[in-house]
């Protein structure tokens, strides 16, 4: 009896240290449902990113006091006070060639370095359509961000000028086109000119015939215009309120899709009078090319955040920009639009590719 006792409890011994010695060897390998610290989820695409970690360079492809360089200077502003990026922001500006110097520049550094970012406008995709264009890269070669701000062209005339509306100015470049001269702030198939021959064509008067000045900016074609140069100009509309305010100009017609709002809610758009066109003039955030999946979502989501703060409507305001938000396969799809529409109208002018 006592013998059969003893067998019992060192067999009973023999299997616990058996046991024991299994669960430590099995303790060296972990198993698929055992996630690690680091991928909690079992996803380890989700597991938080450490970006940033070092200073950030925005590069604007224009000068000092430019439209991009004010647009990328508000944005690191902002990006700071409200602390949605606790690293430095810094501007680098890479003027010349319609933007073409500052994206070849930034397309041919490390296209993986996620702290290099490109605050571009149409031109973007303009330079690159062009028969002589000055780019052989688009928004193809960059990771498109966010769209930050919209604008829209307009055609101005002088407050005194005999045009009451686009038709009647049409009228007359349809019956001789030569007649009337259109000026803008930049060179023939660049954004200015753009912003006048989609309405014309829609309106249908041959662009090969319309006498299109150019001058180097907005502020000399308008200027230009005042002083009888001109008999009506191309431009963006946010840059047409002082004067319309002072009573020097009369605004045409607008390529937004609706009526604006404060000092320009009685400017008619194109469709209203009957001209199917339209036409966004964009500012927006690009990556490199191949930047990582961590960093594009972060700023997506910093700048989705960063477009609701008071900081930034105030900024929007001050500048008279609108608010055109767009990130992801949202921007991705409206510049593949904008380049289908810009397309079309190089073609008109015998300017594509």
């Amino acid at each position: 009896m006592i013998n059969s006792l003893k067998l019992k409890k060192w067999a009973a011994i023999l299997v616990t240290s058996a046991l024991a010695i299994s669960l430590s060897a099995c303790g060296g390998t972990q198993t698929a449902s055992q996630p690690t610290a680091a991928n909690e989820s079992g996803n380890k695409a989700e597991a938080k990113s450490d970006y940033p970690q070092k200073p950030i360079v925005i590069t604007a492809p224009s000068g000092a006091g430019g439209g991009l360089d004010t647009t990328a200077r508000a944005l690191t502003k902002v990006l700071g006070e409200t602390n949605l990026v606790t690293k430095t922001l810094t501007v680098e500006n890479k003027p010349g060639g319609g933007q073409a110097v500052g994206l070849a520049d930034f397309v041919n550094k490390d296209s993986k370095d996620p702290y290099r970012l490109y605050l571009p406008s149409a031109p973007l995709i303009i330079n690159n359509l062009k028969k002589e264009g000055n780019s052989p890269y688009s928004y193809r070669d960059l990771t498109p961000l966010a769209q930050l701000t919209k604008d829209y062209g307009a055609i101005v005339v002088k407050a005194d000028s005999k045009y009451q509306d686009l038709n009647a100015l049409f009228e007359d470049m349809k019956a001789n086109p030569t007649s009337v001269t259109l000026a803008g702030g930049s060179a023939p198939g660049s954004q200015d000119h753009l912003v006048a021959m989609l309405p014309a064509v829609k309106a249908g008067i041959d662009p090969k015939k319309i006498k299109f000045v150019s001058y180097d900016g907005g502020g000399e074609a308008m200027t230009a215009l005042l002083g009888g140069n001109a008999d009506a100009i191309a431009t963006d509309i946010s840059g047409t309120g002082e004067f319309l305010k002072a009573g020097k100009v009369r605004v045409l017609g607008i390529s937004s899709p609706e009526r604006l709002a404060g000092e320009f809610k009685d400017i008619p758009t194109y469709k209203e009078q009957n001209i199917d066109a339209e036409f966004t003039i964009w500012r927006g955030l690009f990556g490199p090319k191949d930047m990582p999946v961590d960093v594009v979502k972060f700023w997506e989501d910093t700048l989705q955040t960063m477009s609701e703060t008071e900081e930034w409507k105030k900024a929007l305001e001050a500048n008279g920009w609108e608010n055109g938000f767009k990130s992801g396969d949202e921007f991705k799809k409206f510049l593949e639009d904008q380049e289908a529409l810009i397309q079309e109208i190089l073609v008109s002018l015998d300017m594509a590719k």
